[in-house]
């Protein structure tokens, strides 16, 4: 193994872990070994890359930036090789790739084993993150590809394929709102709801709606969490918010009914299939993403809450 990529090996697990010990462990490798390592590149470059702390070891400055060099080193080590074997005509490679929780069941799960059977030399990646966290992972070379809401004008994004996706209520089936395709926020003032909390993107359009409307809402429940939001809902513990998106499945199953917002403050949010602007995806990484651009469109309102096949199924 070239010196160099050895350097970086035992660097990144010491960085990750905390201690040459606990690295040592980890890749069966003598402390000493590794200890020789780091103090020979902090002698090249001049600088520390960790704090030694009694309670361990933390990067430095320096330290982080070698960190974020080694894990695009690695990424970009696994490209070549996939393109390596593009020459070979093998139709192989590692594939990561980041969603928003929303897409953690449904149609991202169905695609992905709809691309482990036509490709089965292909291995995915799945990230599940916050919003901005799927941004700045796509930015920053972690993954692939990802998909997000509210992608805006960032210069190091570039937009593949996008969907409108719109805020509404949720109720179990059979619930006389439910037989409602659009309502205006103010209808749902009196009765029991359930809210979105912080970090979920759909806070702020919630917030919007009881600005205009000058209300605060009565919040039965509150939460961070789309599935605890939607299993309430099936509970009958009130009336959920959340997007179309969210519970594209249950809505498909007939176990929830969604009834659109209809507020004209209100604008539809923007579901994005994103690529980094300053990297060339692999050609397995063209795989995976023309497989999930195809039917990105059935992620869209009123697409998505139309009656039809799970896509579970």
């Amino acid at each position: 193994m070239p010196a160099f990529s050895r350097f970086l090996r035992y660097f990144m697990a010491v960085g990750r872990l905390g201690s040459i010990r606990k690295a040592a462990e980890e890749l069966n490798i003598s402390a000493s070994a590794i200890d020789r390592q780091i103090l020979n590149v902090e002698a090249d470059i001049g600088m520390p890359l960790f704090e030694r702390l009694p309670t361990g070891l933390r990067l430095t400055a320096a330290g982080e930036i070698m960190m974020a060099a080694g894990m695009k080193w690695q990424k970009n080590l696994v490209d070549v090789r996939a393109q390596i074997a593009d020459l070979r005509g093998l139709k192989r490679g590692h594939v990561d790739i980041a969603i928003i929780d929303a897409l953690a069941k449904g149609y991202i799960p169905s695609a992905i084993r709809s691309i482990q059977s036509r490709y089965p030399g292909i291995s995915i990646g799945v990230r599940v993150q916050e919003n901005d966290a799927v941004r700045a992972s796509i930015a920053r070379g972690e993954v692939d590809f990802g998909i997000l809401f509210e992608p805006r004008t960032f210069r190091d994004l570039t937009v593949r394929a996008f969907v409108e996706v719109v805020l509404g209520f949720l109720t179990p089936a059979g619930h006389p709102f439910g037989a409602q395709r659009e309502a205006r926020f103010s209808d749902s003032f009196g009765s029991p709801l359930i809210v979105p909390a912080e970090p979920l993107a759909v806070c702020q359009q919630v917030a919007v709606l009881e600005g205009v409307n000058g209300v605060v809402l009565d919040r039965a429940v509150s939460s961070d969490n789309i599935q605890m939001i939607t299993s309430l809902v099936l509970q009958g513990a009130g009336i959920g918010i959340l997007t179309s998106l969210d519970v594209i499945t249950e809505v498909r199953r007939g176990l929830l009914s969604f009834t659109k917002i209809s507020d004209p403050i209100l604008r539809p949010m923007t579901l994005a299939l994103c690529t980094a602007t300053a990297r060339t995806p692999s050609y397995a990484a063209n795989i995976v993403l023309g497989e999930i651009e195809n039917g990105f469109a059935e992620l869209s309102y009123p697409v998505s809450i139309e009656a039809g096949a799970d896509m579970d199924n």
